[in-house]
């Protein structure tokens, strides 16, 4: 395997710099680096991003994260690993993840129970970390970079 190009925020410092900026906004918010870790998890699995679904479970195990955790969150709804506050946002991040999948993209429902447990600036930060994931998806998934090269 090969990549097409290298990581383009890699060839344009400036965009590194942006989504670098953009990806500390989350945990400068007070959220949990294991719960954005396991949202980065679950939106690469949905993307089939294989360079980040390799690299976050890393982060996330050297931030205290369990395998057993690790290995259910593609099953979160079916295993009783997670808090109600973590399957809220999971499930807000799979809605904003596949926005072309239906009418509603995020159905009031999911965006609800996200603000049951999360306050207005928190839950600002989950939407901007999902946003932020679903960006390095694409740009690892459209230059085809390799699982395993980029080691966290």
């Amino acid at each position: 395997m090969q990549a097409r190009m290298g990581n383009p925020a890699v060839v344009v410092p400036e965009a590194m710099q942006a989504l670098h900026a953009l990806g500390t906004i989350p945990a400068k918010s007070g959220l949990s680096p294991i719960l954005l870790e396991l949202l980065n998890l679950r939106a690469s699995q949905i993307n089939g991003c294989s360079v980040c679904i390799d690299g976050h479970p890393r982060i996330a195990k050297k931030a205290g994260e369990t395998d057993e955790r690790l290995f259910a969150v593609s099953a979160w709804r079916d295993t009783p690993y997670f808090t109600p506050a973590e399957r809220a946002a999971l499930a807000l991040t799979e809605a904003v993840t596949r926005v072309s999948d239906r009418a509603d993209p995020v159905p009031d429902d999911i965006w609800d129970e996200a603000a049951r447990h999360f306050d207005g600036k928190s839950l600002a930060a989950l939407v901007i970390a999902i946003a932020n994931i679903n960006v390095w998806n694409r740009l690892n998934i459209a230059t085809r970079q390799i699982a395993g090269e980029w080691k966290p």
